[in-house]
């Protein structure tokens, strides 16, 4: 099967409610549409999520941001400032959530955990399907992250409704973590960028 057909076929199976697991450039991730309740609840089971655990989700651009976010003001302003620096890469932006966005998304809370990747599969399909997608990585809560695309297989193969494995093999580490405020970035995960980098790029 070629590239552009296993990925129209997974937009089709994302834009029925379906969940599909996917390579990213941090680690393999749990996609379905970050603003279909009954998909969301489907990633829920299928990682064994617990219930006060939000769902990130993966944007292909800033423009997707309004859609889950509403951001304003200065703090919008630190956000489109790091996303211009390191987007597509390994920052997860956390923003004050959307008040529409589904309850299973943000698991009640007033947040958003926001991150464009550095990966050709989940860009292309969060912009085929026209809305973001989430970005859950694609193991059982609390197990190890999955890097190698036969565990994948062996782990979810029958628990999700289709496997991408084409491209870049994940790089294995997860992303940075960092809420937005007025007041500038706060730490919330180490990850594989350096805080203090971060810090630095708003200097």
């Amino acid at each position: 099967m070629g590239y552009q057909t296993e990925i129209a076929q997974a937009v089709n199976c994302l834009a029925d409610g379906g969940v599909v697991a996917i390579p990213t450039d941090t680690l393999y991730g749990l996609a379905a549409d970050a603003l279909n309740p009954a998909a969301l609840e489907r990633v829920y089971q299928v990682k064994g999520r617990p219930a006060d655990m939000p769902l990130p989700v993966l944007v292909s651009g800033w423009e997707q941001v309004a859609t889950v976010s509403n951001v304003r003001g200065l703090a919008r302003a630190i956000a489109e400032q790091l996303a211009s620096r390191y987007w597509p890469g390994p920052l997860t932006l956390v923003l004050p959530a959307a008040p529409e966005l589904p309850p299973r998304l943000t698991a009640g809370r007033d947040t958003i955990a926001v991150r464009m990747p550095d990966h050709d599969v989940p860009l292309a399909l969060a912009k085929s399907l026209g809305r973001p997608i989430t970005g859950t990585s694609a193991n059982p809560s609390g197990a190890e992250d999955i890097t190698d695309p036969e565990d994948l297989r062996r782990c979810l193969g029958g628990l999700v409704d289709g496997i991408i494995t084409a491209g870049q093999q994940p790089q294995g580490t997860a992303s940075t973590i960092v809420a937005v405020s007025e007041n500038g970035p706060t730490l919330l995960r180490a990850g594989a960028l350096q805080f203090c980098e971060i810090q630095q790029a708003l200097a």
